[in-house]
């Protein structure tokens, strides 16, 4: 592979959609595939060959549109036309009204529900005020096709970086866009790469973090299962810059798609030889190779995921040595998850300038996120860092549904902090969630209304984190398990206030004391409910009522 053979393959590819009158987008996430997703492409496919235009148009499955729960979507590319919760049934009349007699199926549109009547999606307010650089693709390209991420200007980074950039013009120019890890803390990924980079030895590696297991995320599933050429990409541009000449993707078992279309991707780019051996006729070998996890929530902490892919079990150990130096198999590991990797391309192939005029000087570029619970629109997002929580959870989430008032929002996971509604205008970055008792996360975003417990919301998340433990460390082994049982006695109506100053007292022991990330952030979800709701532990423990009426009456009154 060179760049003369890039080009004629992009070129190609381009030539046959521009010979195409429309092309038909069918959502093949892994959301919309749960809702008959795939029935629709086989019988939109079939509705466009009985019409005889398939020489015309073009049916396509696509990665996730982001509209998560009005799926399955079907876009029409021509007019940037999203039809909403399409039944196989309905194919062939979207067929016969929107691509042979142009009009518009109107009960259909995307949001027509709401009042919302534009023809293009990029005018709705869920698409309007996002900004695209990680999911770009998705939605847009066919996820199994390498030839189509090739025409979206795929590989063209790793082709420049190899051909014309030494390792230290690649680092640097990744300090110099400022792009932080997208994994939770946020650690400028520049930095970790240049300490990779530094450290000698005769073998390196290059870990993705697929292990999203968050409740309620989906931003690294959907990035696999939309665009796994993109995360190769960046994969194959970190190794040459740490000099690293081999790769694991670690994806948690549940994501079946996500696995499926990543070893799709890993074969598609060794035949084209964009892996393998001198890439783009370099000295550069790279390989990638995907592990699958068993579904512990503390691998996603990466000294525990590196002792799974080793085969062992997955529990972290102290730090230091950190994996830049000593990681999988002793040696310097570079461990970024999938939307960083995301973000490597574009940033090589558009510059550092053009990442930083995005978001705010201390968190520049975008971040996506995971829309759930009581909010209208649900599912996936990508917004410039600095936005505030109003504007993502009412102008583009659509508020709460049912007129009921927003009460809180969970950023960060299990492991994450409530936001209450006097912070709702708080910019969304790393900076300003610590502030406010929270953090950024992956990307979930979990909302909840007047009707949400908080107390029975620190007890569910408490739980997770208790389940998940893995136990090597007694703070967070028996911590969790603690503040869990003191927890469920509030909720349960036999909470005292001795109790809640014991909640008080063990909650920094556990997050100074525990050995890795999953421990340190469990206390996260009760320390920052205590700190805006403590009118609703109160009112559990001394007047023995939920104000929610989530925990019923006739627990908190002891009648069994």
């Amino acid at each position: 592979m060179n760049l003369e053979k890039l080009n004629e393959i992009a070129q190609a590819a381009r030539r046959k959609r521009a010979g195409l009158k429309n092309k038909v987008c069918v959502c093949a996430g892994a959301g919309c595939l749960s809702s008959g997703a795939l029935e629709v492409l086989d019988a939109t496919q079939k509705a466009v060959r009985e019409a005889g235009l398939e020489k015309d148009v073009q049916v396509v499955p696509v990665g996730c549109m982001g509209a998560c729960n009005q799926g399955p979507l079907v876009k029409m590319e021509a007019e940037d036309t999203v039809y909403q919760k399409v039944a196989a049934g309905r194919a062939g009349q979207i067929v016969e009204k929107h691509l042979r007699n142009r009009s518009l199926v109107d009960d259909l549109l995307l949001f027509s529900d709401s009042g919302a009547k534009e023809k293009a999606s990029r005018e709705l307010p869920f698409y309007k005020r996002q900004v695209k650089v990680v999911l770009e693709n998705c939605g847009e390209i066919n996820p199994e096709e390498i030839e189509d991420y090739i025409a979206h200007d795929g590989y063209r980074a790793l082709e420049k970086v190899l051909t014309s950039m030494s390792r230290e013009e690649v680092i640097g120019e990744l300090k110099e866009s400022g792009l932080r890890g997208r994994g939770g803390a946020g650690f400028p990924a520049g930095l970790k790469w240049e300490m990779v980079y530094k450290y000698v030895s005769d073998e390196k590696y290059v870990i993705c973090n697929g292990d999203e297991g968050d409740p309620g995320a989906f931003m690294d599933r959907s990035v696999l299962e939309g665009d796994p050429h993109r995360i190769l990409e960046g994969m194959a541009i970190a190794g040459y810059a740490v000099g690293a000449n081999k790769g694991y993707a670690y994806v948690r078992g549940e994501y079946p798609l996500a696995i499926k279309r990543l070893e799709i991707a890993i074969k598609q780019a060794k035949k084209l030889g964009l892996l393998g051996q001198r890439i783009f006729e370099t000295d550069f070998n790279f390989d990638v190779e995907v592990r699958i996890g068993a579904g512990a929530f503390v691998c996603g902490e990466e000294t525990a995921l590196i002792a799974s892919i080793e085969g062992k079990r997955g529990v972290p150990r102290p730090r230091p040595p950190y994996p830049a130096e000593s990681g999988l198999r002793g040696k310097p590991t570079l461990i970024n998850n999938v939307e960083t990797f995301a973000n490597i391309a574009p940033v090589l192939r558009r510059g550092a300038d053009w990442f930083k005029s995005i978001g705010t000087p201390k968190s520049p570029g975008t971040k996506v996120f995971a829309l759930a619970g009581k909010i209208a629109n649900t599912g996936l997002i990508e917004v410039p860092m600095g936005m505030t929580l109003r504007e993502i959870l009412f102008d583009i989430g659509g508020g709460i549904p049912g007129g009921k008032r927003f009460k809180a929002a969970q950023t960060g996971g299990p492991s994450g902090g409530c936001i209450p509604e006097q912070h709702l205008d708080v910019r969304v970055d790393y900076e300003s969630l610590v502030g406010l008792g929270s953090i950024m996360g992956s990307g979930g975003l979990i909302v909840m209304d007047e009707s949400s417990c908080m107390v029975d919301v620190a007890r569910y998340f408490t739980e997770f984190c208790m389940d998940e433990s893995c136990g090597k460390c007694i703070p967070c082994r028996v911590g969790t398990t603690q503040l869990h049982h003191l927890l469920s006695k509030i909720c349960n109506g036999q909470g005292t206030m001795q109790d809640l100053e014991l909640l008080e007292e063990l909650a920094p022991y556990v997050k100074e004391a525990s050995l890795c990330g999953l421990g340190q952030n469990a206390p996260n979800p009760l320390i920052s409910t205590l700190r805006y709701f403590r009118d609703e532990y109160l009112a559990h423990i001394v007047d023995k009522k939920c104000p929610a009426g989530v925990c019923k009456t006739a627990s908190l009154t002891g009648v069994r």
